[in-house]
Formats: C-alpha cells, sequence, structure tokens
C-alpha cells in the first residue's frame, strides 16, 4: 500500500530525513519496498503484515515511528461545533435519541456509533484533501465521500457517509438479509441477498452491505443536505465471508476482514464530522449515537523481564522495556518485583500472549543489536530421517542452475480445482479468497513466482520449491512431500562461442533425470502426461519401478495465458514422498573397460505415434548384458518420408569387460534388435 511521509510526519516530529525514516521503518516489520516523489510530498510502497491492520495507516506508522525514535506522538483530537440541544444517548432513562439505532445481529455488529449533521454544502474537497488522496492512487469525489476516505487512510477505521433524507422510517437496523433480497451497492451492482448476509437497513429495505460496501439509493450527491455519518465494528469472519460470496473486496472489508478496533468508532465519527464541516458547513445535531451490543475487551496479559531475558538472550534495562511498550500503546501496572500486568490496546488485536510481547520489545530494540549466540547443547545431533535426501536434492538443483523460492502454503478453490483433483482442506479464517484453502499442489504458487519475476523484466529463471501439499480423507488431514520446478527463458547465455538457445522440454527432462539418477532404482521409464495443464505433444510422466515419481513438461498455452504469462513455461512436479522410499544411490567406482566396445547403426522408419521409450523398452527388453547404449542420433520428418512417420538414426553400443566381442554375436544382437523394432512396426531402412 502507499502511504505518504508527510502526512505521516503531521503526527510525529522525526529528526531524520525520509530515506533513513524509511530503513528504520523496514528494520521493525514495517517494509518500505520504494519511494516516490510526489511533488513535494514523498510516498511509501509498503508492505504491512496481514495481522496488522493498525498499522495499514498513515497514524499507526506515525506510532511505530513514535517508538523508534522516542519521540511524542500527536493524539487526534477532532474540533466539532457545539451540537444542538437534540439527545444522543441511548442510555436507559434518557430522552428518545434522534435516529435510533437497534442491533439485533449481536454477534455480527458488536457496535454501532453515528452522528448526524444538518444544512451541509456537498460540494468539491479542499485542495489538500483531494491532492492527498490523489498521491495515494485515490480519486476526489466530494467532500463528504471523501473526508471518510481520508479517515480511512489517517487513522485506519473504515466509516460511510448517507444520505439521512433517503434513510426510510427514521431508523437504522442492523439485521441479518432477508432470502432474496436486493441491494444495489455503490457501484451500480444489484446484489441478490441470502440469510448469511449482514446489512445495515431502514426501516424497509437494507442500504449497506455490512463493513464492505453502501447502498446505491443512500449514497451522497450533490442534492444532499442531511448527512448520517456511521462508524461500526463488525465481525471479521462475517465480512470476509460476504465479501467472498459478492466477489466484492474493498479497502473497508480488507481492514475489518482483519480485525478494526472496537473503541474507535466515536472517534472516526467525529474526525468524519470535522472534515466535512471545514468545507461543507452545517451544524451538528446532538452527540455522538453510541450503541454497544456487546463489549470486545482483551484481557491483561503478564510479562516477566527474567521471561524477556531468557527469550532474547539478553537482559534489557526495565525502563526501556517500559518506553518501547508505552509508545506502542500499552498499558504497564507493576504486579510484582518484574513483572508486570500489560493491558493491551484495542488497536492490536494480534496481541494475546506474553511472547507476543516480548516480539514486539525485540523489533523496537533492534534484532541487529542481540550478540550471535548458540544454544546450550549437550549430547548427539538428531537430523531428521530424510535430511541426506533433502540435501541431495537441493544441492542438485543449485547446482544445475535453479533458485530456492518459499512461497505461501495456500490457494484458492480455482487453483485447487485446476491443479489437482484431491479434496481440499479449508481455512476457517482465511484472510482472502486468493488463500482460502491449503495447497493441493505446488505449481499455482510456482506459477505466481515465475509471474511476478517476468513482469520485473527477469526473463531467464529456474526455480525451484519443496514443500508440503495437503488433502482431506475425511476428518483426517493428510500431507505429501512435493518438489516443484519452473524454467523459463533461455538455456544458453549468448556468448562469442554459441548463439543463446531457448530452454526446452528436453532440457527440462534433463534436469528431471538428473534428480532422479540419485536414488537407488532397477527401471526407469516415461510415458505420456495426462495433466490438463500440460502441453499434450511436450510433456511426460516418469515411472520408477511402475509408480509415479514425477510428471513435468511445458505448461499449456491456454494456462499460461490465464495467467498472464507471454513466453513458453516450463514445470516439474516430483513426488518427494514416493521418490523417498528409494535409498540414495551409493557411489561406486568401477574400473575402465580393457575390451573395445562396438557400434552399430538401424535407420528406421517409424509411424508418429509411436513414442521413443517404447522403442528404448522394446530393445533393453531383450535382456541383452553386452547392450551398453541405445542413443537416437537423428531424427527426420519430411522430405522423403511417408506423411505421419519419421525416420530415426539409432545407435548402439556393445562392449563386454571380460573378453573382445566376435562379429557373429553382434551380428546375433543386431538381428533381435531389428526384429524388435519391426514388431512395434517399424521398417529398417539400410544397416
Amino acid at each position: 500500500m502507499k502511504l505518504s511521509a508527510q502526512w505521516i510526519r503531521d503526527f510525529v516530529e522525526v529528526p531524520v530525513d525520509n530515506r533513513r525514516l524509511a530503513e528504520a521503518l523496514t528494520s521493525v516489520g514495517m517494509g518500505v519496498e520504494a519511494m516516490v516523489e510526489r511533488g513535494e510530498d514523498t510516498v511509501f510502497e509498503m508492505e504491512i503484515g496481514t495481522n496488522r491492520p493498525d498499522a495499514m495507516n498513515h497514524y499507526g506508522i506515525a506510532r511505530e515511528a513514535s517508538a523508534i525514535y522516542n519521540v511524542a506522538l500527536r493524539s487526534l483530537e477532532p474540533k466539532l461545533p457545539p451540537p444542538s440541544a437534540d439527545a444522543s444517548s441511548s442510555a436507559p432513562g434518557a430522552p428518545a435519541i434522534p435516529l435510533p439505532i437497534v442491533i439485533e445481529d449481536v454477534e455480527g455488529c458488536a457496535r454501532f456509533t453515528s452522528r448526524i449533521l444538518r444544512d451541509v454544502r456537498v460540494t468539491a474537497s479542499p485542495l489538500k484533501i483531494a491532492q492527498r488522496l490523489a498521491s495515494l492512487d485515490q480519486r476526489a469525489i466530494n467532500n463528504a465521500v471523501d473526508a471518510t476516505n481520508y479517515v480511512l487512510w489517517e487513522m485506519g477505521k473504515p466509516t460511510h457517509v448517507f444520505d439521512l433524507d433517503l434513510l426510510k422510517g427514521g431508523r437504522i437496523v442492523v439485521r441479518r438479509a432477508r432470502e432474496g433480497e436486493i441491494l444495489k451497492t455503490l457501484d451500480g451492482v444489484e446484489r441478490k441477498l441470502s440469510g448469511e448476509d449482514l446489512v445495515v437497513a431502514d426501516a424497509e429495505k437494507p442500504v449497506g452491505l455490512a463493513g464492505t460496501m453502501g447502498g446505491f439509493d443512500t449514497m451522497i450527491t450533490e442534492k444532499t443536505r442531511n448527512v448520517l455519518i456511521e462508524s461500526a465494528w463488525w465481525d471479521p469472519l462475517i465480512v470476509r465471508k460476504m465479501s467472498r460470496r459478492h466477489g466484492l473486496h474493498t479497502d473497508a472489508s480488507h481492514r475489518f476482514e482483519r480485525g478494526a478496533d472496537f473503541e474507535a468508532t466515536v472517534l472516526s465519527c467525529d474526525r468524519v464530522a470535522e472534515l466535512i464541516f471545514e468545507s461543507g458547513g452545517g451544524r451538528l445535531q446532538g452527540g455522538p449515537i453510541d450503541v454497544i451490543a456487546r463489549r470486545i475487551d482483551q484481557a491483561p496479559v503478564e510479562l516477566r523481564l527474567s521471561e524477556v531475558e531468557r527469550i532474547l538472550g539478553t537482559r534489557l534495562e526495565q525502563a526501556q522495556i517500559v518506553r518501547i511498550l508505552r509508545r506502542l500503546g500499552f498499558e504497564l501496572v507493576a504486579e510484582e518485583a518484574e513483572t508486570f500486568a500489560v493491558q493491551i490496546p484495542s488497536w492490536r488485536l494480534d496481541v494475546e500472549r506474553e511472547i507476543d510481547l516480548i516480539e514486539e520489545i525485540a523489533r523496537l530494540y533492534g534484532y541487529d543489536k542481540f550478540p550471535n549466540t548458540l544454544p546450550a547443547f549437550s549430547g548427539a545431533v538428531l537430523e531428521a530421517p530424510e535430511a541426506a535426501k533433502d540435501r541431495k536434492i537441493r544441492n542438485t538443483l543449485l547446482a544445475l542452475g535453479y533458485n530456492e523460492t518459499v512461497p505461501l502454503n495456500f490457494l484458492s478453490h480455482k487453483e485447487a480445482e485446476q491443479f489437482s483433483d484431491v479434496p481440499v482442506i479449508e481455512i476457517e479464517n482465511p484472510l482472502s479468497e486468493e488463500a482460502s484453502v491449503m495447497q493441493t499442489s505446488l505449481v499455482p504458487g510456482m506459477l505466481t513466482m515465475l509471474a511476478y519475476n517476468l513482469n520485473r523484466g527477469n526473463d531467464n529463471l529456474r526455480l525451484f520449491e519443496s514443500a508440503q501439499v495437503f488433502s482431506a480423507a475425511g476428518s483426517v488431514a493428510l500431507e505429501m512431500k512435493r518438489l516443484a520446478l519452473g524454467a523459463t527463458g533461455s538455456a544458453l547465455p549468448p556468448n562469442v562461442h554459441q548463439p543463446s538457445r531457448p530452454f526446452s522440454f528436453f532440457d527440462l527432462k534433463g534436469d528431471v533425470e538428473t534428480l532422479l539418477a540419485s536414488f537407488a532404482h532397477d527401471s526407469l521409464r516415461y510415458v505420456a502426461a495426462t495433466a490438463e495443464y500440460y502441453h499434450p505433444g511436450r510433456s511426460a510422466r516418469a515411472l520408477m519401478e511402475g509408480e509415479e515419481v514425477a510428471q513435468f513438461g511445458q505448461l499449456h498455452p491456454a494456462t499460461a495465458a490465464s495467467h498472464k504469462l507471454r513466453q513458453d513455461i516450463f514445470i516439474a512436479e516430483v513426488y518427494l514422498d514416493r521418490l523417498y522410499r528409494r535409498a540414495l544411490r551409493e557411489i561406486a567406482c568401477e574400473a575402465l573397460p580393457r575390451y573395445p566396445a562396438v557400434g552399430r547403426d538401424f535407420s528406421f522408419l517409424f509411424r508418429d505415434s509411436l513414442p521413443f521409450e517404447q522403442i528404448r523398452q522394446a530393445c533393453y527388453g531383450l535382456g541383452l548384458r553386452e547392450l551398453r547404449s541405445l542413443v537416437p542420433v537423428e531424427i527426420f520428418r519430411g522430405g522423403s518420408t511417408p506423411p505421419g512417420t519419421y525416420s530415426l538414426l539409432l545407435r548402439a553400443t556393445f562392449q563386454s569387460n571380460d573378453r573382445t566381442l566376435r562379429e557373429d554375436e553382434v551380428a546375433q544382437w543386431s538381428a533381435q534388435i531389428i526384429q524388435a523394432l519391426e514388431a512395434l512396426g517399424g521398417t529398417l531402412r539400410s544397416q
């Protein structure tokens, strides 16, 4: 996401320039991947972890900077005009509120806060707001809508504004949708709702999809004079399922899916109101209408300084620990010697245990400041049973020019269905539809990694990944170890001695053969691949003792196009759980033969449908102990070769370890080979 450096500095006086600020933020886990100059401002392109929605805004990043540099963080204190005399409290015995709010679904909506603004003038936003939104690639709409977007990027709390006069019945109801209800959302799409959808409704109909998008019929226009501001707390799981069900991912749903700040509803309403008043005038009707259906409280976490020292391996000053945590918003109460009860701030839903607090201390103190030490150890080193095989695979691939990748272990339903046919394991609380099931294949992740590199100008790639794939077997989750290879671009770089050559199926087959040659086996053969995402004429499966241990080949052009891959892509999948049943091949030396080898060439015509694997099997199946190799030397199609056939020149090499071969023996073996190949439908052309 993009965040403005100047906007961050509105809340904290950082004593360094933007480049050093970017480096410091990156060092504490708020990754700044790029810096872009936008006029007088600098925009950070940041990678914020999905567990840190509190940092997906300028105030959250300013809080991090405050802790890094130990400087004060300016508080958000909206300044509003005095409200009119309308009542605003929902407490028992209080006067009737101007707009009753009824929360029917307490689990889905724990809190709903609103404010009413009257006699507002809807116009264009002030230049400062429009420019700041534009620097984040956000389009300015009008001062009321832009105020909600501004607050979203300022403090991270999604809000919404309704045209109050278009709400029917004088009340707001938070409820589940009725089966078949229709809601036209702000994007102009009419959506058919089900009983699983949570909506904001007036007395007659839904006017917004909770935590996702408002309704078209109550949107703010130039005719709007009275505005209802809404800020609520929505259940993350409900929002995530709705967003996925309707294919509607918004800035609001992105944050609500990860957990919003329960205590920020009133503050965010006030901040939106302040921004609207600055450009549109009007008057405030009453105070905030704040309905709390249930509280979202986090229990205090015990922090022991002895545990901090044990985990981090060094003793930090108590004052330093207290300073770091308080700058991040944690409240500490001393319970006994070197033990604190730590109250977790409402915006830090990711902190639940003592170890989470210790991680906060470590990242703000600086990982680079901890001395390098080895853990205490006594006894023998126990190596994992498959460590030697893993090491052999990894070293072989690195020697072949491949680089290792470590992507996520999640897929979308679509990818799981496209690249495997096993039952999937659903993620109970997925971050998004793109990561809603455990991976059933490594191919989608490899294609994503290849596309990522190709889109950044890296055209010559050889990548590999070793990881687990998962499938459901009733109530049991099965794990299988897999290896994926991905390659594209040039097989050989151009130089003064040779031109460049594109990577081909046979390059990939050679790499797979090199891998499989490390494992002991009696038979290895190749047959056509059956997976639909492989090119039917440029793919194969490897069968070791009749068991499939790998499939590989060129990605089908249709599959490549669907992933926006514009050059030939080659993929290999190795089933390590099956391959690892074999022992690593023991390296043995053998004296060079003392007796000469004898070669014979055979030129045959074969039908196009006959693969070389059958030719090879037919020859080696004769059991000729002296047949050392059978190599295809030339292949030719066209010219005088009949259509539907190809001409193949085979070279057989015979050799014995204990004697010189006689001519009659070689002639006999050659005749057997000719007979075997003729049995396959081949026609001998010459000897």
